[in-house]
């Protein structure tokens, strides 16, 4: 019996990688895609596509609820982080399994501040952060960030007069160094499977050069397994980090998700969506993760649908189409 996964937010390039990743593994899955768009540039990678509501909104659940009934939907993998939270949060109603941490962590990982707090409050390492009336002026050089914020959106360095920022952002010390991004999966048994570091450079809020690195592995992996002893934690996540001079590790973000360099990790042997789907969709064993050295950028590429003159037209053509 053919099996068919839902996979959410498809205009983006998270849900676009885990789409690629799934055809390049799983060629026999059908995949269904939604996002808050009729079209996207994600549309092509799908077998059918349907327009759902904001999760946040209230009838985002009933919406997937009926894509899973009448698809006959056996997996679902939310590719944003509120997506994760409510989904997760519904999985009782709805009759498909649900690949998310549980609600309560992914929770906490949507709001910095709160990321902070827990984290402090289990000796977990995590950038120090203020709510701007409670911010000391203890170091000269800030970075001021929406607590719920993703894609460097609405960042302010050293801003003037933080404290009289509004309690939707939080303050934290400017740090000096590398930037890097972990993935991590963790496994039904709740152990840590394997973990994969890139040191990166972003494009609007976006990895646009990475490059695979492995000396910090082994300090990657502590503070991973402290989050995992935690509990709630399912699938993959991502730590966001700076390494100093001193080479002190610093995450100053956690997202509750498989990240947006997915297809790239696909691609240098550590294939968290295989992972996933090997778990929760045939429940095997998930393959050993094989990491390799390697360096990646992203170029633009055009999808075209000869002879259409409106989107409407080709929420289900995808394979009427050209790439160049």
């Amino acid at each position: 019996m053919e099996k068919k996964i839902l996979v959410t937010g498809i205009g983006g390039n998270v849900g676009q990688g885990i789409l690629r990743n799934i055809k390049d593994s799983f060629p026999e899955i059908i995949l269904i895609g939604v996002d808050i768009c009729t079209f996207t540039a994600g549309n092509y990678l799908c077998d059918k596509t349907f327009q759902v509501p904001y999760s946040y909104e209230q009838n985002y659940i009933s919406a997937i609820q009926n894509i899973v009934d009448t698809e006959h939907i056996d997996l679902i993998i939310p590719s944003t982080d509120y997506e994760v939270y409510y989904l997760s949060i519904n999985k009782s109603v709805l009759n498909a399994i649900v690949l998310a941490s549980d609600a309560a962590v992914a929770k906490i990982y949507l709001d910095k501040y709160e990321t902070f707090l827990y984290h402090s409050k289990n000796d977990i390492p995590f950038a120090q952060s203020w709510i701007p009336k409670k911010f000391d002026h203890s170091v000269d050089q800030i970075i001021a960030k929406p607590r719920e914020g993703r894609g460097s959106r609405g960042i302010l360095i050293n801003p003037s007069n933080p404290e009289e920022l509004p309690d939707e952002y939080m303050i934290q010390p400017l740090v000096k160094g590398k930037e890097i991004t972990s993935a991590v999966y963790v496994t039904k048994e709740n152990i840590l499977h394997s973990v994969f570091t890139m040191e990166r450079e972003l494009t609007n809020g976006t990895t646009s050069k990475s490059k695979v690195i492995f000396d910090y592995d082994n300090e990657i992996r502590v503070i991973a397994q402290k989050m995992i002893d935690l509990g709630g934690l399912k699938g993959s996540f991502n730590i966001q980090s700076i390494v100093t001079e001193n080479r002190d590790i610093v995450p100053f973000e956690v997202n509750c998700r498989i990240s947006g360099t997915n297809s790239i990790r696909h691609n240098l042997g550590f294939q968290d969506v295989k992972y996933g789907v090997q778990e929760y969709l045939y429940n095997m064993k998930p393959d050993v993760a094989k990491p390799i050295k390697g360096i990646a950028t992203r170029i633009f590429l055009d999808v075209v649908y000869p002879e259409a003159s409106h989107e409407n037209e080709l929420n289900n053509l995808s394979s009427k189409h050209i790439l160049y």
